[in-house]
């Protein structure tokens, strides 16, 4: 499989850099829309909810400190949200191109991550030229973002390999992940901070496993600190289960996914 995806490693670079042109390209404002979209949002919260939350960032008494807060998590979630979303899609968005071309299926997956990564990129090296300016750049530590975002990835793939083989015979399954992401991302804490909720809310939030990888990267832009990494294997063990379901159901449906398209 490994040696076939390679095979195709023209097609799926020739798609990412055709999609990311289409994407910022063909509008008015081009790139600047990888901008406006994400800090509009922020923006939002920010104008909203800084005078609450402010004084429930411990250490953190600066009026910048809750924007810091809230970039570190929604860049996150939003990279999180649109690669999860369009891998449970991703069979059934294409399935004229399935249906005509013959080619390894798993490449769009693959188009996917990284044309989404792309852009996570170009929002994140915005994000720490911003902090550079008002001197809160993290340092060093910033590169303990690598595994952490690595460890979202696989979990997100893993999720999103089983979630859009199963979405090619029950179509409901893209609109119910659209519904179950905007709970999930209240049930996140990116607007609010942790510290607020009553202790049992605080004690099921516990089970969501991108909460600490949110709360990860919020500790390395917000504190200028490594994440504590021991939280952060609950969420790693899941996205290696998931990783492997995934693909055991994807090679076990694969050869019925055309004919169901």
């Amino acid at each position: 499989m490994l040696r076939e995806l390679w095979a195709y490693r023209g097609f799926v670079l020739a798609s990412v850099h055709r999609e990311l042109r289409a994407r910022y390209m063909g509008s008015q404002f081009g790139l600047a829309w990888a901008v406006i979209h994400p800090f509009a949002l922020i923006l939002l919260y920010t104008l909203v909810f800084s005078n609450l939350m402010r004084p429930t960032l411990a250490g953190h008494d600066q009026p910048i400190a809750y924007s810091i807060y809230l970039c570190a998590g929604l860049l996150t979630w939003t990279f999180f949200s649109e690669l999860l979303g369009r891998s449970v899609g991703i069979f059934v968005n294409n399935a004229n191109l399935l249906k005509k071309v013959s080619f390894p299926k798993l490449t769009l997956p693959l188009i996917s991550i990284f044309s989404s990564l792309l852009h996570y990129c170009i929002i994140m090296a915005l994000f720490l030229t911003f902090l550079m300016l008002i001197a809160k750049f993290p340092g060093w530590v910033t590169l303990a973002a690598l595994p952490v975002i690595i460890i979202l990835v696989a979990f997100t793939i893993g999720l999103g390999i089983l979630a859009g083989t199963i979405n090619v015979f029950y179509r409901d399954i893209e609109q119910f992940t659209v519904l179950i992401l905007q709970f999930w991302f209240w049930f996140t804490p990116i607007v609010y901070v942790r510290a607020i909720l009553p202790e049992w809310l605080s004690d099921l939030l516990g089970w969501n496993p991108v909460l600490p990888i949110v709360a990860a990267m919020q500790a390395i832009f917000l504190d200028h600190r490594a994440p504590e990494w021991s939280t952060l294997l609950y969420p790693a063990t899941l996205a290696m289960l998931l990783l492997g379901l995934g693909f055991l159901v994807y090679l076990r449906l694969a050869g019925e996914i055309v004919d169901e398209l």
